[in-house]
């Protein structure tokens, strides 16, 4: 069974829409069934489905190569399995969308020659996607030295993430069984109930380490790190091994974490929402970042 390859794969967003992608043969390729629902308005996959299915008969009854030219790539499907999905690249898609009228054809065709520039240019520059990420967070009004630990988060949680992989875990749902285990073992409390803990409404997009304090953070990354430490030297084979991997790199940080309360005289849990004020009012960084970089975030 495949893994699912997250540096690879991303959604990317038009008009609050998202669009699954594949970087296949040094190229993005793009989920057609996705586009079509944009440029046909239709919020229901199947009827977007049928859509495409009468579209792709159509063309190669003309004797179009689109449909020839389309991979069969797994995309993760709405139900979080990794299925089979008509893809097209960039010059599939735009001769797609001539075959569709549709009034959001043109402002699509420039958003997908953006789209697909500004990941050519991040994979000859790695630092470019950190510097988009870093200007969000600016925007947003967070401090410079909380920009610096956010950051360095992400880089410590794609590292266990591609640890996880090697040690088979491919279920979003099994990643977020492990994170907790790290963060009840690091703060006492799973992502959800930290949530709640800052009174984080449950179903906002607000990532919750978006929200956390300096030192919440540090021993965030903390548990994520000792957890891949320890994961990569002793390599468990299953997913229970890994589970009991992160309750012990979790409760390195949360010893640590204790001893820092005691120093200090008070918890450094917070029951503040650390989200800047002119931030609030909009959606978490989160929702504005593919897939991919949304693991880097890690559990909302």
């Amino acid at each position: 069974m495949e893994n699912y390859k997250s540096k690879n794969q991303a959604i990317v967003v038009f008009e609050s829409r998202k669009i699954r992608r594949d970087w296949h043969q040094d190229e993005w390729w793009f989920s057609v069934v996705d586009i079509v629902a944009i440029l046909t308005e239709q919020t229901d996959s199947l009827k977007a489905r049928k859509y495409w299915n009468k579209l792709a008969q159509r063309l190669r009854n003309e004797g179009s190569e689109v449909v020839t030219n389309c991979h069969h790539l797994k995309l993760k499907a709405p139900d979080g399995k990794m299925r089979k999905t008509d893809c097209a690249n960039t010059e599939g898609i735009l001769r797609i969308i001539q075959s569709i009228p549709s009034p959001k054809a043109e402002p699509f065709k420039r958003w997908l020659a953006k789209v697909g520039y500004e990941r050519v240019q991040e994979i000859e520059n790695p630092e470019l996607a950190q510097e988009r990420m870093k200007a969000l967070y600016e925007q947003k009004g967070y401090p410079k030295d909380w920009i610096d630990k956010r950051l360095r988060g992400m880089a410590v949680r794609q590292n266990l993430t591609d640890e996880w992989k090697e040690r088979g875990i491919e279920n979003q749902k099994d990643y977020a069984i492990l994170t907790a285990e790290i963060s009840k073992a690091t703060f006492g409390m799973t992502p959800s109930e930290y949530k709640n803990h800052k009174n984080i409404p449950t179903k906002s997009k607000a990532n919750l380490r978006d929200n956390m304090t300096d030192l919440e953070l540090i021993f965030t990354m903390l548990g994520e790190k000792v957890t891949t430490e320890i994961s990569g030297q002793e390599k468990p084979e299953t997913f229970t091994g890994s589970k009991k991997v992160a309750k012990r790199g979790g409760a390195v940080a949360g010893n640590a974490r204790k001893d820092t309360e005691k120093e200090l005289g008070r918890s450094i849990v917070s029951e503040e929402n650390y989200l800047p004020a002119e931030a609030s009012a909009q959606a978490g960084l989160s929702d504005q970042l593919p897939d991919n970089e949304q693991n880097k975030l890690g559990d909302k």
